[in-house]
């Protein structure tokens, strides 16, 4: 593979028998594990002009994560991953710093009583991330989105079972967080990343694995098995963008549910003493694992974005850094070369396994000084150690996205 740098703003891979690969890593660690995941990704026949990695980018499941894959004629669930419309929702209130207590347990834990997180049990009946009771707004979203849930599982009965409705308006675990967060003016937001959770979970799995037995049945050579692909024109092609937007959908409802219990639960928390506040914002919420169609160098073409954010000119996108590191809110630039992306985060630079043997207690607590959050072994995986220096993101991506809002953490929840 060969390397280019046409401009300030990215480079040029170059792999033989492959689409070029623009990426946007000027400055920024990369792993070459995710460049190999590159390689074959840019090998697939049906790749519309280029793909376009982020300066998060980083090895992935199934696909680079912090890639931007435009196709035509077919898709491949895998890149879009299992994690359907995990994306970010954020919003600012009219409170200040000088509202919020000194001692801000309180808030953390009003927002955990609030918003169901983890995973137990094995997922099963006493899971507590998921919901006993449902509420009557997740009722609501529900019958909304029942319809078409109820179609898509008629065609494919398989993916009827486990978990959905009881997991509207809940965090789930890994990064996935809730966060009481401070811009450059002192004015509190509120800020959260979550998904689709179990349904959309099953719906990835089902298909990805429909992809691969497909690829097996007409013996379709691949450069990596999960590069499968579903075919435009066939059924299982329709079927899945059908399930893959209800899963988009979900998640953003998932979203929006969940940032009005944590409102309600910062309003009512017994302890804190915060004085009556608006919001004064409209909720930003963005999707970062999805695909969707678009139009791009003349023709309307598949866009998936593993891990990476639409910014178009004017679009409003949420940036989070980890726990101890800052977050933005941005303003698309409409760069077409990244086919109007941006980064959805700082993205690791280590795996889970490796920042617990890299990191001790102590090396988090310090990370995290500052920040009201928990600090034991179940989140050294989340460290901010564990991820690239969000600094080094956001200036490989100046040509992408204009930062709108800086933002520190003062409260993390996680699954």
């Amino acid at each position: 593979m060969t390397k280019t740098n046409p401009s300030p703003g990215y480079q040029v891979l170059h792999e033989k028998g492959g689409v070029p690969i623009k990426a946007w890593t000027v400055g920024v660690p990369t792993d070459p594990k995710a460049e190999d995941q590159l390689k074959n990704l840019a090998k697939m026949p049906f790749i519309h002009k280029w793909v376009a990695a982020m300066p998060d980018v980083h090895w992935g499941l199934g696909a680079t994560v912090g890639s931007v894959i435009p196709t035509k004629g077919a898709i491949i669930p895998a890149a879009v991953g299992v994690d359907i419309g995990c994306g970010m929702i954020a919003t600012r209130t009219s409170l200040v710093a000088s509202d919020l207590p000194d001692d801000l347990k309180p808030l953390r834990f009003a927002v955990e009583k609030a918003v169901p997180h983890g995973r137990t049990d094995n997922g099963g009946p006493n899971d507590k991330g998921a919901w006993r009771e449902l509420p009557a707004a997740q009722k609501q979203a529900w019958y909304a989105l029942s319809t078409t849930y109820e179609r898509i599982c008629k065609k494919h009965p398989k993916l009827d079972r486990g978990s959905h409705v009881t997991h509207l308006g809940t965090l789930g675990t890994g990064n996935h967080f809730i966060e009481l967060c401070l811009d450059e003016a002192d004015r509190v937001w509120v800020m959260l990343h979550s998904g689709s959770r179990g349904v959309g979970n099953r719906i990835g799995s089902y298909f990805i694995e429909l992809a691969k037995k497909e690829m097996r049945t007409y013996m379709v050579n691949l450069p990596d098995q999960d590069l499968a692909y579903l075919p435009e024109g066939t059924t299982h092609f329709d079927d899945y963008v059908e399930a893959v937007g209800w899963a988009q959908a979900f998640a953003k409802a998932n979203r929006a549910l969940m940032m009005d219990q944590v409102i309600e639960a910062l309003r009512s928390a017994k302890g804190a003493k915060l004085p009556p506040f608006e919001i004064d914002l409209e909720a930003i919420n963005c999707h970062h694992n999805y695909v969707e169609k678009e139009h791009h160098y003349g023709e309307d073409v598949f866009v998936t974005r593993k891990g990476a954010v639409r910014a178009r000119a004017g679009d409003l996108g949420i940036i989070p850094g980890s726990m101890g590191a800052r977050s933005y809110i941005v303003r698309g630039l409409g760069q077409p070369e990244s086919f109007c992306s941006c980064s959805h985060g700082a993205g690791r630079l280590m795996s889970r396994a490796e920042a617990k043997r890299s990191f001790s207690l102590e090396d988090h607590a310090k990370a995290t000084a500052g920040v009201e959050c928990r600090k034991d072994a179940d989140v050294i995986d989340e460290t901010p150690g564990a991820y690239k220096p969000i600094d080094l993101v956001m200036a490989a991506q100046k040509d992408l996205v204009a930062i709108v809002h800086e933002l520190r953490q003062v409260v993390c929840v996680k699954g």
